[in-house]
């Protein structure tokens, strides 16, 4: 038996309720919460986030169904609602993207959080401290003050957003002249129906990143078992780095919705794409920024962990050519064996190399490799853009030559 099974806490399934209990030293930061108790028991999600199809459909339909009937209700109402970019990539594109996120992260957070252990990460003497972080980000996930103040947010500053638009002066789908709250009936089920869908959607995601990261701080704050040796340059937590592409599809999502925006400005009002280059870059690297840099919670930790095996590995780097000079170079005469082929070669190459490995090893939990992947997640939606500057052609010719 492991330390973990023969430590496995039976009382964290009470926090989850008995429809979705949690392993041991395993949590998940969407399965949880009121809105999926409610998914749960109308047949939307199941205990293992299944039925995500039905689910895609149900919620997608609800948000951008009733807007085509109603539209399609006033004259050219419908016309100009399938023109609306906008309205059509974030509720068809974009909302499913961000609910079918959750199976991807549920699939990858769990076994991350049980590596930790698995890895001997967390040692068995700081368990307790591990299953009391555990614990708390379960009870956090599952609090319904926290999802109905992400409901009382959406009709408040969300409305107020609306408030805040730029006034409505030639007719649309949705509202008239004459003020943003001269709406259509496809408008009012815009306002207060599908837009609060996706702004509610997106504020659980928020949450959810605060709950993983606040998880990871609580982690890092553990006396964490790091070996500066370990090939992944991070001691050992180069998996937490790697874990974040879970968030890609969160990322993607985002730059649908600011793709769409853009595609509508490009397409109906002649604005250059080249205009928004600025605005584009900046939402990459914020984003990107966003999931990434919470990770240098373990940076001192790791500084920690690198100047200890400096010193380590420098001393026994010392002692051993210290010894092999004494053998090799300084002994006369010299020794009967065999140069080539010894082991005492090989031995101060295997030395050299695991030196260079803690010389190498990373302040974060993460590389460049790990920035530019996040950073082409976010900035993917907007390729579709390029062709309103160049032709297919062009744009393929010029793709080859970044890539080549």
């Amino acid at each position: 038996m492991t330390p973990m099974e023969g430590s496995a806490k039976p009382h964290l399934r009470w926090l989850v309720g008995k429809e979705f209990p949690e392993e041991p030293y395993e949590f998940s930061p969407v399965r949880g919460g009121p809105f999926f108790q409610l998914l749960l028991r109308i047949h939307l999600t199941g205990d293992a986030m299944e039925l995500l199809r039905r689910r895609l459909v149900v919620i997608a339909a609800i948000a951008w169904l009733p807007l085509m009937i109603l539209a399609s209700l006033r004259g050219a109402g419908l016309f100009l609602f399938l023109h609306d970019v906008e309205v059509h990539v974030r509720l068809l594109i974009a909302l499913p993207i961000l609910i079918a996120a959750e199976t991807v992260v549920h699939s990858r957070m769990r076994p991350a959080v049980r590596a930790f252990v698995n890895r001997r990460i967390v040692m068995p003497d700081d368990l307790p401290h591990f299953d009391r972080a555990i614990e708390s980000a379960i009870r956090l996930r599952n609090s319904y003050v926290v999802e109905l103040t992400l409901v009382i947010l959406v009709y408040t500053f969300g409305l107020l957003l609306w408030n805040n638009r730029v006034p409505i002066v030639s007719p649309t789908w949705y509202a008239v002249p004459g003020g943003r709250w001269h709406l259509t009936p496809a408008g009012y089920w815009y306002v207060f129906i599908s837009i609060p869908i996706v702004q509610f959607v997106l504020l659980r995601w928020y949450f959810r990143l605060f709950l993983w990261y606040r998880f990871l701080w609580q982690v890092s704050r553990i006396n964490l078992n790091l070996i500066t040796t370990h090939p992944d340059h991070c001691a050992g937590l180069g998996f937490v780095g790697k874990n974040a592409y879970a968030f890609a599809p969160i990322l993607f999502a985002q730059g649908t919705m600011l793709a769409g925006i853009v595609a509508s400005r490009v397409l109906y009002r002649g604005e250059s794409l080249l205009s928004f280059k600025l605005q584009i870059g900046g939402f990459v690297a914020f984003f990107v920024l966003a999931i990434l840099a919470p990770l240098a919670m373990f940076s001192p930790r790791l500084a920690f962990a690198k100047r200890r095996g400096l010193a380590r590995y420098g001393q026994l780097a010392q002692d051993y050519v210290e010894g092999f000079e004494r053998k090799w170079i300084d002994h006369d005469p010299p020794p009967k064996e065999d140069l080539l082929g010894a082991a005492d070669i090989q031995s101060w190459a295997d030395l050299s190399n695991g030196y260079k490995v803690v010389v190498s090893m990373r302040p974060v939990p993460f590389g460049l490799d790990d920035i530019a992947r996040l950073a082409a997640a976010t900035s993917a939606p907007f390729l579709p853009l390029l062709l309103t500057i160049w032709s297919p052609e062009e744009l393929i010719m010029r793709l080859v030559k970044v890539v080549f």
